[in-house]
């Protein structure tokens, strides 16, 4: 028993020195242009999957088909998501192309939609992959405009896309709005949008297909 004991105990020395060396020697390439190896980013791909989805788990979700919210939610996304999570009929930006891991294109039709994983990552980022927490700078409702505009985003054309920014509030967020290169103006006096003419808020409502979810789990936008 001492003796398989002491064989346990080795082992694991062996392979805390060894794991010591790869750091030390820097044996791994950090490098953004560098992927993963299958079986490492499998890993740790499946490490975020479920470090978010447990973390999700508890959050209530809200009615998020309100026009208001999706056109308000549309100028915060056009200023702080659209260089890296793109927009609809946009091409590909550096910052997609060049990121590691790169970010997923939030207009595509096949994504998964969680409206809870996707507070929860607006919310608290993800490390070592670009995401910011943007929870730090912005309270949650928000957040919730970003995602009821992410659950329309994949079925609205780019016509109503930039519709919706051109009526939205621009990047306001209640205070502490920084510049981005993408930002839609702020509305003046107003950083909640309040002031928009009634002829801006009908442009913003039109702007917003009618859809409808199929049993599949596609939509499909009149």
């Amino acid at each position: 028993m001492l003796k398989t004991l002491t064989t346990l105990l080795l082992a694991a020395v062996a392979l805390v020195l060894a794991a010591a060396a790869v750091v030390y020697f820097g044996v791994v390439n950090v490098g953004a242009d560098v992927p993963h190896s299958g079986p490492i980013h499998s890993l740790l791909e499946t490490a975020r999957q479920r470090s978010v989805a447990v973390r999700a788990e508890a959050i209530k979700v809200p009615e998020l088909g309100d026009a208001e919210l999706i056109r308000s939610g549309a100028g915060n996304y056009e200023a702080m998501c659209v260089a890296c999570h793109l927009a609809p009929g946009a091409g590909p930006t550096e910052l997609s192309e060049n990121l590691s891991p790169a970010p997923p294109n939030l207009t595509d039709v096949n994504r998964k939609r969680d409206p809870a994983e996707n507070f929860w990552t607006i919310k608290h980022g993800i490390q070592a992959s670009g995401m910011p927490a943007w929870g730090r700078s912005m309270e949650d409702r928000y957040i919730w405009e970003l995602v009821a505009l992410l659950e329309q985003l994949p079925a609205l054309t780019a016509m109503e896309y930039k519709a919706l920014v051109a009526t939205s509030g621009g990047h306001h967020h209640g205070g502490g709005e920084t510049n981005m290169p993408n930002a839609a103006p702020v509305a003046k006096d107003d950083h909640h949008g309040d002031m928009h003419s009634t002829e801006n808020l009908h442009q913003a409502e039109a702007a917003k297909p009618d859809i409808h979810r199929h049993a599949d789990g596609s939509d499909h936008a009149h």
